[in-house]
């Protein structure tokens, strides 16, 4: 039981990770119809700086490790509103391009990443509490899923009340459904999805610093192993349904613990996973033929 317990708990704290890597893709593609095969760069970068502004802090203290998440997440967004600015910007509706300027901005990126940080991964610790356990069931829990799992959570909450109750939310959504008749009311949509990148980025930076923590270690390739699952995700929940993202984050990250576990194969499972709804629902467990604003 105590197993069942442990494996169930890491792996909802993986699925948490894997959706604040995924929520920013979702709501990216979602509103602007935009695959950003760059995302994992954002990931990295806001894992890298975060890492790094933690060691001058103190790794091991809360304030470091606070400081970090906030780092991580005004790295990701800057990074993020940025290559929106000047690369997608001009190429809106123009989906090859888009791609191939995304993914060459992603493998530039690593690039850059190795020859600043180098290629080995470095190992990092958290506040002492984050490294303890806790009791549930018989299983002896790391502590940090729990925060892992409480922020992506809150993130999830934040960006749907965001959608749903702001005026930004709402011009956005407006400016997805009919963007000249929003212009001619003279709002200017290109700042609201600049700020959709921004959101997005933010999620993948703060992500990244938590997937540091989960790992255990941070690395300039962290982003592009997670981008994988975050597609797949993404997919499997339904392009640009924020809580169809949420639903298979969750399946994803426990169906591959169990399977790592007790087979040794959980990638494979996944992949497998993948295919099935692609054959049985194309859409995704939550999405729609149109592209979903939540």
């Amino acid at each position: 039981m105590s197993t069942v317990v442990l494996l169930l708990v890491t792996g909802l704290g993986l699925g948490a990770v894997y959706f604040l890597v995924s929520s920013g893709l979702s709501l990216i593609y979602g509103l602007m119809g935009v695959l950003n095969f760059a995302h994992g760069a954002f990931l990295t970068l806001g894992a890298l700086i975060g890492w790094q502004t933690a060691s001058l802090i103190g790794a091991g203290t809360w304030a470091g490790f606070l400081l970090s998440l906030l780092i991580g997440c005004l790295v990701g967004a800057l990074l993020a509103s940025l290559t929106e600015f000047v690369l997608i910007r001009p190429l809106y509706e123009r989906h090859i391009e888009q791609v191939l300027v995304t993914v060459g901005l992603n493998l530039a990126a690593i690039a850059l990443f190795e020859g600043i940080w180098g290629t080995d991964p470095v190992y990092i610790d958290g506040p002492a509490w984050m490294g303890m356990t806790t009791d549930i069931l018989g299983a002896q829990t790391p502590n940090h899923l729990f925060i892992t799992i409480l922020i992506a959570v809150l993130v999830l909450v934040g960006m749907v009340v965001f959608l749903k109750k702001t005026r930004y939310g709402m011009i956005i959504r407006a400016g997805v459904e009919n963007r000249s008749m929003v212009t001619a009311l003279g709002i200017d949509v290109r700042r609201a999805f600049t700020l959709v990148f921004m959101i997005g980025g933010a999620a993948a930076g703060l992500g990244g610093v938590l997937a540091s923590h989960y790992f255990g270690y941070v690395s300039p390739m962290l982003g592009g192993s997670l981008l994988i699952f975050a597609f797949i995700v993404t997919v499997i929940g339904g392009l640009g349904s924020l809580p169809g993202a949420a639903v298979a984050s969750l399946l994803v990250g426990v169906l591959q613990q169990f399977t790592n576990y007790y087979w040794g194969f959980g990638d494979f499972v996944v992949i497998i996973l993948l295919a099935v709804v692609l054959l049985t629902r194309p859409a995704g467990l939550l999405g729609r033929k149109a592209v979903a604003t939540a």
